[in-house]
């Protein structure tokens, strides 16, 4: 019997030098921010063909992800992290998505590891090629994102 669980790509540590960020000296100096993306999607056809053509290609991920990175700057991670799943979700093969995006030379005042939003995205029902139990009924109305809960952290 099969795992009901998804397969997943997952490319880690994509790192750049970036502007984003609600301060001046942010958006003015930049900072490196680091990318996490695990996609969820079927590998079974690519692995039974030996066919890059029915996966994701990878390193075009990376590229693409490093190009919304690098781009417009955004003031929230929340913000970026959803630019960066939609990215994801644009490859017709991916279910799902969970980005992570690090901050780890955010300016908290206090000393601290790293700041993360972590956000995981599902393919709008009728765009996937997916079973119906991926679809989630706590989505807004409209907008294929989580209803809001709180005011942003900030970044």
């Amino acid at each position: 019997m099969a795992d009901a669980r998804p397969d997943r790509i997952a490319v880690r540590g994509l790192t750049a030098h970036a502007f984003h960020g609600v301060y001046e000296a942010e958006r003015r100096l930049g900072q490196t921010f680091r990318v996490d993306a695990v996609l969820e999607l079927d590998t079974a056809p690519a692995a039974a063909g030996d066919d890059l053509e029915r996966t994701v290609n990878y390193a075009e991920l990376a590229r693409a992800l490093h190009g919304v990175l690098t781009g417009e700057p955004v003031d929230l991670l929340e913000t970026l992290a959803q630019r960066l799943a939609d990215v994801c979700l644009s490859d017709p093969l991916v279910d799902a998505v969970e980005v992570t995006v690090h901050k780890p030379e955010a300016d908290l005042g206090v000393p601290f590891d790293d700041v993360t939003v972590t956000i995981r995205r599902l393919k709008d029902p009728g765009r996937t090629r997916s079973s119906p139990r991926l679809a989630r009924s706590s989505r807004a109305p409209g907008t294929g994102q989580d209803p809001p809960t709180e005011q942003g952290s900030g970044v």
